[in-house]
């Protein structure tokens, strides 16, 4: 039993020991902006303004609600152009075959259509680019 050694809290690290020390001062206005930040992002005020300092890309700091509350805003407004799209075409049907359907009109949804897809597909690239830049 005398073989035995009492372990005294965590073992220490052996690689990655942060053993240097910067002390830091702030204005009030500042301190309580940071404090804002940590509060809304959950992170420490230390990994926050290491994550600043140190400027690492897979670090990038990202509010998430604020994302969120964006993205649900977004697909929303998708849901509802969707909507309004397959009201035109349900409308478009429904001349055609009365026959009172212009060519012209048939032109104009097609452009707009193009557009629609296209604004589509650059929001896709900016939410795979969001993905990335939060190093998922």
């Amino acid at each position: 039993m005398a073989d035995l050694k009492k372990l005294n809290g965590r073992p220490k690290l052996e690689k990655g020991r942060r053993s240097n020390f910067i002390n830091v001062r702030f204005t009030d206005d500042e301190y309580k902006e940071i404090v804002e930040i940590e509060q809304q992002l959950g992170i420490s005020k230390t990994e926050l303004i290491r994550m600043r300092i140190l400027s690492d890309v897979k670090q990038t700091v990202v509010n998430a609600k604020e994302l969120i509350i964006h993205l649900d805003a977004i697909g929303a407004e998708m849901g509802r152009i969707g909507n309004n799209i397959n009201q035109l075409a349900r409308h478009a049907n429904t001349l055609k075959l009365k026959g009172t359907l212009s060519p012209l009109i048939i032109e104009k949804f097609n452009r707009l259509f193009e557009d629609y897809i296209q604004m589509q597909q650059l929001l896709e690239a900016a939410l795979r680019k969001i993905i990335r830049t939060m190093g998922y």
